[in-house]
């Protein structure tokens, strides 16, 4: 029988003889199985899969060897040539028995040699792979490391786009309160300019009035002209035939020669007064 061992749990001990006997049941119990083997079908570590084959293992090749005991004295004394024979064949007995022990301390010897070759190949295969693991480990680290990086720099980039997008946004709302008010200066100008039209056409309404006035008023002084230029005419045939209408004639010229005078005076102070909207774009009249 296996004895407990406090170092080791029960149910690891279970899985180790399970996967031991398992192994050697799959040889057709002609080859015991390897310590590394039985630690990896068990899945536990090493220094509990050594030392319960190590016990498994001796249970497997125990062999209940004589005790050799000397025959006592009174014994010798009182023996005979039967009992010196039984003695004989109970020596015979005995170093067939010593024989045995040897053979299976030799076997023993051997197996734990070879197990602690197992051993050392097993901790050899094991120091690889935890070699490996270390490798791969900080290969997996160092890739953490870089995506630790990559993630600081993601989210250095984002905060510098949130403190743009704010910023845009703070500019965007001065933008739309120039815009506002833009179009309320806009708004503004527009009505100005609403009212200037307004009173620049009320203004060339006045001028065209007065121009049609003046126009008018001229018409009626070239008329008056016209008629005191024919009364001129008809005056002067009166004057070769009476002189005292001629006199008369004369004056009256005169006199319609002054008011021409005067007319045409007002004529040019009207057409004077014209001039400042004949810059100015005239209106249909």
């Amino acid at each position: 029988m296996i004895p407990a061992s406090t170092a080791i749990p029960a149910d690891v001990r279970e899985r180790i003889v399970s996967a031991a006997a398992e192994l050697f049941e799959q040889s057709g119990r002609q080859v015991l199985p390897t310590v590394d083997a039985v630690r990896r079908t068990a899945r536990v570590d090493m220094n509990a899969a050594s030392s319960v084959m190590k016990e498994w293992r001796r249970a497997q090749t125990a062999q209940a060897a004589p005790v050799v005991v000397a025959v006592p004295e009174p014994v010798q004394q009182a023996g005979s040539a039967a009992v010196a024979a039984i003695w004989l064949q109970a020596q015979e007995l005995a170093n067939e028995s010593l024989r045995n022990a040897q053979a299976a301390w030799e076997t023993e010897r051997s197996e734990l040699d070879a197990m602690r070759q197992e051993l050392a190949e097993a901790f050899e295969r094991q120091a690889i792979e935890l070699d490996a693991a270390g490798a791969a480990l900080a290969a997996e680290k160092a890739a953490a490391e870089k995506q630790a990086q990559e993630l600081a720099d993601a989210v250095s980039r984002a905060d510098k786009a949130d403190a743009r997008i704010a910023e845009i946004e703070h500019r965007a709302t001065d933008l739309r309160a120039e815009l506002d008010r833009a179009h309320a200066d806009a708004d503004r100008l527009r009505e100005d300019a609403g009212q200037a039209r307004k009173q620049a056409a009320a203004e060339i309404e006045t001028a065209h009035a007065g121009t049609a006035a003046a126009r008018a008023q001229l018409v009626k002084l070239q008329a008056q002209g016209d008629a005191a230029e024919q009364t001129h005419a008809e005056l002067r045939k009166q004057t070769t035939a009476d002189a005292k209408t001629t006199a008369e004639a004369r004056e009256r010229a005169a006199d319609l020669a002054g008011q021409l005078q005067a007319l045409q005076a007002q004529n040019a102070a009207l057409l004077q007064a014209l001039k400042p909207s004949a810059g100015a774009k005239p209106g249909k009249a």
